[in-house]
């Protein structure tokens, strides 16, 4: 069996596909020659960069494609479930990393990080005293509602942590179920994990009391738009370390032009890169090159998890 690693796969991952009597070619086709090349392959693994279209589908002689991550957006499904080809993707192995980018975002937008480190290097020594004063009114997280739009795995994630920082937790959920969550501790405390209960509320309910909203919903169809953004509290922080084009740019760049956002944080965008995007343009922006999932740690457990599958898959 020969796989198409071709966005790569972490060592681990590669060595124990490997042991296992599979052929790991990690060596990038491009998106324009890989529909050419496919039909070398049985299994190809993809993360974000690159597209299994349609095309590529049909001259393959594919029996199974893996994501390395959550979203199936960049994979024809349909076209894939014609040709009876399985798709299988990560949903745990990369939760904790994106929610932990979710904070690294609220924390430098709520201490004004994203400026002061564009200005220190240049004007820290000259202007020291003015940067200090400028940049002293920031605020704690501790006490602030986080509203959590799409409760799945990553969203959980984020509640956990913001209960640990001491912030009100507000979950979206249409039925206004209740959710069960465990927050489970690090060595030496695990034998004290505890269990907290969230009640889903209304999205308008959510949006009005806010003071930071973070969107964690599957798939690119629009959730937040110029009607959502307008239902928020007025100086919110909107987070998007989900997918591009769940949240509407140009809505985003209007509300923070009339100051009806104070700041955003967003990690993925319509167009990657971004090239027609005024979200690069804002000055109160902490901005990330969708690097959600691409820590070390997860990218070990993405790996291993994917190999475990498609062992598992053709055993």
């Amino acid at each position: 069996m020969k796989i198409l690693a071709n966005d790569g796969i972490d060592n681990a991952g590669k060595l124990l596909l490997e042991a296992a009597g599979f052929q790991v070619v990690t060596d990038k086709i491009s998106q324009n020659e890989l529909a050419q090349k496919i039909s070398d392959f049985d299994v190809i693994i993809v993360r974000s960069a690159t597209k299994v279209t349609g095309e590529i589908i049909e001259n393959s002689n594919l029996k199974l494609i893996a994501r390395a991550g959550v979203g199936l957006d960049n994979i024809d499904i349909k076209a894939a479930g014609e040709k009876n080809i399985p798709v299988l993707n990560t949903p745990n192995a990369s939760s904790r990393s994106v929610a932990e980018l979710v904070f690294a975002h609220m924390f430098s937008l709520a201490r004004f990080l994203h400026l002061s480190n564009r200005e220190m290097p240049n004007n820290g020594i000259s202007s020291f005293k003015d940067l200090k004063k400028h940049y002293s009114e920031g605020f704690e997280l501790t006490g602030k509602k986080l509203g959590i739009i799409g409760f799945g795995r990553i969203g959980q994630e984020v509640a956990k942590i913001a209960v640990g920082l001491g912030m009100e937790v507000l979950v979206y959920d249409y039925k206004q179920r209740e959710f069960d969550l465990t927050i489970a501790l690090a060595r030496p405390y695990q034998n004290h994990n505890f269990q907290i209960t969230l009640k889903g509320m209304g999205m308008d309910e959510i949006l009005s009391n806010a003071d930071f909203v973070s969107v964690h919903t599957p798939g690119s169809t629009e959730v937040i738009g110029k009607n959502e953004i307008e239902k928020m509290k007025k100086g919110a922080i909107l987070i998007n370390c989900a997918r591009g084009g769940v949240v509407n740019e140009d809505a985003v760049f209007d509300a923070m032009n009339n100051r009806h956002l104070s700041a955003i944080g967003f990690d993925v965008f319509q167009e990657e890169p971004p090239i027609n995007t005024t979200i690069l343009g804002i000055q109160n922006a902490s901005l990330t090159p969708h690097i959600g999932a691409s820590t070390a740690e997860a990218q070990e457990r993405v790996g291993l998890e994917l190999a475990e599958k498609i062992i598992s898959f053709f055993k």
